[in-house]
């Protein structure tokens, strides 16, 4: 059944989260189809700033940049990248940011893109369809680094399995179709039983954060969206598995000032003061309805939080970066 690509997914809740009041500006990261953009114009007389990576997405966004016009923009780049997009597009500070992370449907629904091992296509991955491919990771990774790949970011237990099951296929011929790596993996994994995952998904989930670096990008978002968000700016992230949601929830735990510290016998630190305060709909899933009209809802959790007038923490490897730069030789 093909996914309808115009379901927002927690939109409700995000939508009380970011709060839009007339006159405000607000940034969609992951603009997709739009449908949060829509929502928060729908809701005030205010501005959006759509990012996306995938040109493809750039040039459907058209239409809606016309229905709404002078009140949205639609830019390409990367999520991480806010800061000087919202400067082009005239603003220096925002009232909200919305981040929707992961695949979109529209993208899983092209064969062509290659995110999906229902149908066959090339072996791309690509979010902004730039780089490097997943043919050519699967194709010139070693067998311990692919094995580290689809373990760390697939949390598949059979990595080392499927890494050398990969390379042995590879010796014959370059894998080039999600279909042929999809069948290598089930080959190392037991039959799919009803009603479980297919033996690829947490393959592919994998090779499709390492291709795009994923969970870099979160990190220097959510560190764009502290540095642009104005004090009671709104920040709501949708995450849909538990790599993606660890990040946003150490984040806003460490901005909250509620990431601990100290001991019963240590003194506590004290820190930074807090750069966020926990929002409204914070740690919200889809409820029973939501999930049964859209399976992308079943795994999605909300994340929310309101801008303090704290100054920005410097995040640990910028500042590491700004001490080796410093230092003498």
């Amino acid at each position: 059944m093909t996914r309808d690509p115009h379901i927002p997914v927690l939109l409700t809740e995000v939508i009380e989260a970011l709060a839009p009041r007339d006159g405000e500006v607000f940034i969609d990261g992951t603009f997709g189809a739009g449908g949060y953009s829509k929502a928060i114009l729908e809701t005030a007389n205010c501005h959006v700033i759509g990012i996306d990576r995938d040109p493809d997405v750039i040039a459907a966004a058209q239409p809606l940049v016309d229905t709404y016009a002078g009140r949205l923009q639609v830019l390409h780049g990367v999520f991480s990248d806010m800061e000087s997009l919202a400067a082009q597009a005239g603003y220096g500070a925002v009232d909200g940011v919305v981040l929707d992370i992961g695949v979109s449907s529209m993208q899983l629904d092209q064969p062509e893109r290659g995110f999906s091992f229902q149908t066959d296509g090339p072996l791309d991955m690509r979010m902004a369809q730039a780089g490097e491919t997943a043919a050519d990771l699967v194709n010139t990774r070693d067998e311990a680094e692919l094995a580290d790949i689809i373990f760390q970011y697939g949390e598949e237990r059979a990595s080392r399995r499927i890494a050398r099951a990969i390379v042995s296929a590879r010796a014959e011929k370059p894998i080039e179709r999600t279909l042929e790596l999809a069948k290598i993996v089930s080959g190392c994994l037991p039959p799919q039983r009803f009603g479980e995952k297919h033996p690829a998904t947490r393959t592919f989930q994998a090779l499709r954060i390492a291709v795009n670096d994923e969970l870099g990008e979160i990190t220097r978002a959510l560190e764009a969206a502290e540095k642009i968000l104005k004090t009671g700016g709104r920040l709501a992230v949708v995450t849909f598995h538990s790599l993606e949601d660890r990040i946003v929830k150490r984040f806003m735990a460490e901005r909250t000032g509620k990431a601990g510290g100290g001991s019963r016998h240590m003194p506590q630190i004290e820190g930074p003061q807090p750069t966020f305060r926990r929002g409204d709909g914070d740690n919200r899933t889809a409820g029973e309805d939501e999930r049964e009209a859209n399976p992308r809802a079943r795994s999605a959790r909300l994340r929310a939080g309101v801008r303090t007038g704290a100054p920005p923490i410097i995040a640990a490897h910028e500042n590491s970066g700004r001490r080796r730069r410093g230092r003498k030789p």
